[in-house]
């Protein structure tokens, strides 16, 4: 999947607010960025393991799961245990 939605640098460099948590899925699969919050959100992003992502203090629960929104490198909707959340 191409992430033209992903950041460039002088655009990561002006993000503000929220923290910076490092993606982890666990295994060899890339981190899924959803439009929103659900297994069955379309997805826009794709983030590899070791990417910093901005995430914020929006937090919802859906399809069992708790899923955090992030504003960096991309903006969209990511489960929060990947980004080490634990609830």
């Amino acid at each position: 999947m191409a992430d033209k939605n992903l950041m460039n640098d002088q655009e990561l460099e002006s993000v503000t607010g929220g923290e910076w948590r490092v993606v982890n899925t666990g295994d060899y699969r890339d981190a899924a960025i959803r439009s929103y919050a659900g297994l069955n959100a379309p997805v826009i992003a794709t983030l590899p393991n070791g990417t910093q992502a901005n995430a914020t203090n929006n937090f919802q629960q859906a399809d069992g799961r708790n899923w955090v929104y992030i504003t960096a490198p991309v903006q969209g909707w990511i489960k929060g245990a990947i980004l080490g959340y634990a609830y």
